[in-house]
């Protein structure tokens, strides 16, 4: 049965459910088509679902009119219709790519002995059912090795911790989110997990999973040293989801390849979120998939000018705790280059950290941890890309909390 739909949108994620959304505000109605027998849900919030803050029905996703539930297994291009698992056909006019990305699963040795499922106690972190079969398998004391010291692994250990596990990271880097902080940020990072009783190594790499019966009972390092697990968590970052593209031969390199109007090779067809790369870039995070969303919604509903010019985005992280939480922005360069100005502000009691890279005048990036009042303020001044005024601006930046 072939049933046919002027728009579909390939994802029920954040940036499908945002598209469809404005769509219909729009008088375009679209078709939702999400594989996960979930609701749609902020992907973001999944490690306060794990930490036991919210229930899943508390980070679900207003449903747009259409959603059929449904995996789309291709692509006719010639014939403009999607072929699904259950035998379905949907066709379309204009498809969109929101297709989102799959989990980095390192090439460790007993991941796989069992086929293709990950052992038992062994967990991704990327969606709802990874996220529940982690709650139901945590208990105070349990043994829990997380792989990866990025934004995922960071807030998977600290949801673990909260719940009483016995955490251990494993950081291949030299130090925990090195991608977005400087080393004064990850340092205070690394004293928040610590202070939960994370324990955490950093520069140390997991080559083995060893199982039992299928089940896991510790990890390996590189240097031969090896911990007990009673759970396993791969934190190792995330790749776009370009299969169904590839396979209906659409310009693929790190991601599905758009334009200003988010066209893929196809015209009939668009991508976005993480899934798309635009002008180089993959971005990954929310922001960028949401103004994205937007600019193609416009698009689609008729506005000729709508464009997507590419996203200067901030990184954000909170981790709530039973004290109070712990707050963290970054964005653009937080590395400083030969003369570039640095302004650091930091407070070694109250746990908070402030700093700001200058260029030629212009803020190229900044990172805060701890106080965020002054976050909405930089941020403005970054993305505004102009001049600073003269007469003394960084401080002011840095200490005046915009009223918050």
């Amino acid at each position: 049965m072939t049933s046919n739909t002027r728009v579909v949108v390939i994802g029920a994620g954040l940036a499908g459910v945002r598209l469809a959304r404005r769509l219909g505000e729009l008088g375009t109605p679209a078709l939702l088509v999400g594989e996960e027998e979930h609701r749609p849900y902020n992907r973001v919030l999944l490690a306060e679902v794990l930490a036991g803050r919210y229930a899943p029905e508390v980070i679900s996703l207003p449903v747009p009119g259409a959603l059929r539930r449904a995996r789309v297994t291709g692509i006719d291009r010639a014939a403009r219709r999607l072929r699904c698992a259950d035998g379905s056909l949907i066709g379309y006019d204009t498809l969109v790519l929101a297709t989102g990305s799959n989990p980095v699963l390192p090439p460790l040795r007993g991941l796989f002995t069992t086929g293709h499922r990950l052992p038992e106690g062994v967990h991704a972190f990327r969606t709802m059912d990874d996220c529940l079969g982690l709650s139901k398998a945590v208990r105070p004391g349990a043994r829990a090795v997380v792989v990866g010291g990025g934004l995922l692994g960071v807030s998977a250990a600290r949801a673990l911790a909260v719940r009483g596990a016995q955490v251990v990271l494993a950081q291949q880097a030299e130090r925990l989110m090195e991608r977005q902080l400087d080393p004064n940020a990850s340092r205070l990072v690394l004293r928040h997990l610590t202070d939960l009783g994370v324990e955490v190594h950093t520069e140390c790499r997991v080559r083995d999973v060893r199982c039992v019966a299928g089940a896991v009972r510790s990890v390996e390092m590189a240097d031969g040293y090896a911990l007990d697990a009673d759970l396993v968590v791969l934190a190792c970052g995330v790749h776009p989801r370009t299969g169904l593209a590839e396979q209906a031969g659409l310009a693929v390199r790190k991601g599905v390849l758009v334009d200003d109007e988010l066209r893929t090779s196809d015209p009939r067809i668009h991508a976005l979120g993480d899934c798309a790369e635009h002008d180089g870039t993959v971005y990954g995070l929310a922001t960028p998939a949401l103004e994205q969303a937007e600019a193609l919604a416009a698009l689609i509903a008729g506005d000729a000018g709508a464009r997507y010019r590419g996203t200067r985005s901030l990184t954000r992280l909170t981790l709530t705790g039973p004290d109070s939480p712990f707050d963290l922005a970054a964005f653009g360069e937080t590395e400083a280059r030969p003369g570039d100005d640095v302004v650091q502000l930091a407070d070694a009691t109250r746990g908070t950290y402030r700093k700001v890279v200058v260029r030629d005048d212009r803020l190229v990036g900044g990172v805060l941890v701890g106080e965020l009042g002054t976050v909405g303020a930089l941020a403005r001044a970054w993305e505004g890309a102009e001049p600073l005024p003269g007469d003394g601006p960084l401080l002011h930046l840095l200490t005046n909390d915009g009223g918050s």
